[in-house]
């Protein structure tokens, strides 16, 4: 029986299981589709002590983190976007200058930290994707070629390397050493510092729906009310949290030494806690009302397809996201249903989804076939994707978002 990365209780209840799917960023070659293609395990246990949400670590992360990984964050304006405004909001509140330390875990191709050097604010990445991370050295950007833990910590600290501010987008569920991983925070930074992590809600992942959140490479998904006691364990005090629209809902937490008394613990911290809470998120009884919901929003989008088909539309995907394919592979969805699926990153293009194996072209493809509708994958960027594409509205498209229920736009 697999056992709590938190608190290293048994763990006995599933929250749901998505069946076996192939690793999410694993786009395959043409001539991959004729070999075999490794299926793993996709199930979601809640821990009964601690009300930590994780998978097992069927994957390692070394093999998921590979040199050859497909995910670059500067292909999305939106996101970009929403990095520029956090780096001025950072700045202005709290007076990072030219003497502070910027680090950034899981920095991918320098989409975030480059905004900090604008600024002429000394920085680091630590990024263990090699092919990213040279994108990263490209534009500027001082990176480390590492996973972080606590020896490359220790290692900061030796050399007088401590952070004023660590940020993490999208990692902290990324690591299986949950305990290690925090733990290196505390001792990568300064005694002033700061650290903000940013992570999908898994509030808004429950109440909406979202099961495609979860993949291989998301081995915890996080509640306040877990997070808070993770980074306690750890001398760790979360001081402030803002609810954010990004990844259809996410956290972002900044938290302090224990010892640190220059900052003060927002208001928001106890009413995010009582409103979980309030939700359930205490009561092992409310996850396990996830899974039949999840179950139905599968019926929905295959009724969807289905009958689309029936009537002889044509339907083609937008997006090659990690989410996406979870949603493709549970619900069973290849090119009897999707014709292809685009994507601006260059480096998806010509390559093939995992396990539906539904070929991936430019955005060009859809002014040439002319398709029926078109099948957001990435549907938390929906609002930026149907700007770009609002030419198909001129042959009678539409545009079908599948989460947190299927919509037809």
């Amino acid at each position: 029986m697999p056992v709590c990365r938190f608190c290293q209780s048994q763990l006995k209840y599933i929250v749901v299981s998505l069946g076996k799917s192939p690793l999410s960023n694993s786009y395959l070659s043409e001539k991959q589709l004729h070999q075999v293609e490794p299926f793993y395990p996709l199930e979601v246990y809640v821990c009964q002590k601690c009300f930590l949400v994780q998978i097992e670590e069927v994957v390692s992360s070394k093999d998921i983190f590979s040199s050859s990984y497909a995910y670059y964050s500067s292909y999305s304006e939106s996101w970009l976007q929403h990095c520029k405004e956090y780096t001025e909001m950072m700045i202005n509140r709290f007076g990072f200058d030219k003497d502070s330390l910027v680090v950034e875990i899981g920095s991918n191709d320098g989409y975030l930290l480059k905004y900090f050097k604008q600024n002429n604010i000394p920085v680091l990445g630590v990024e263990p994707a090699s092919n990213t991370a040279e994108a990263s050295k490209e534009i500027g950007i001082p990176t480390d070629i590492a996973f972080f833990d606590t020896s490359y910590a220790k290692k900061m600290m030796e050399t007088g390397k401590l952070a004023d501010l660590i940020i993490g987008n999208n990692v902290l569920a990324h690591n299986p050493n949950l305990n290690d991983f925090v733990e290196g925070l505390r001792i990568a930074l300064k005694s002033n510092g700061l650290i903000t992590m940013e992570f999908p809600h898994l509030l808004q992942l429950m109440e909406h729906n979202q099961f495609d959140t979860i993949y291989h490479e998301h081995f915890s998904y996080f509640s306040f009310l877990i997070v808070e006691k993770v980074f306690a364990a750890h001398g760790l005090t979360i001081f402030d949290v803002e609810e954010l629209p990004t990844h259809g809902g996410s956290l972002r937490i900044y938290a302090k030494h224990k010892k640190d008394n220059t900052k003060f613990i927002s208001e928001k911290v106890s009413e995010l806690k009582q409103r979980e809470m309030d939700a359930g998120y205490a009561d092992i009884t409310h996850y396990l009302t996830f899974g039949e919901k999840v179950k139905a929003i599968k019926r929905d989008i295959l009724s969807f397809l289905i009958q689309a088909k029936e009537e002889g539309k044509t339907i083609v995907g937008y997006g090659a996201p990690a989410k996406g394919n979870t949603l493709l592979n549970y619900c069973g969805i290849k090119t009897d249903f999707i014709d292809y699926t685009v994507d601006r990153n260059p480096y998806k293009q010509g390559h093939y989804l995992p396990g539906s194996h539904i070929p991936i072209e430019a955005p060009e493809k859809i002014k040439e076939t002319k398709p029926d509708f078109v099948f957001i994958l990435p549907w938390n960027l929906k609002d930026e994707i149907m700007e770009q594409m609002a030419f198909i509205r001129g042959w009678g498209g539409k545009f079908v978002i599948p989460i947190p229920k299927v919509m037809v736009l």
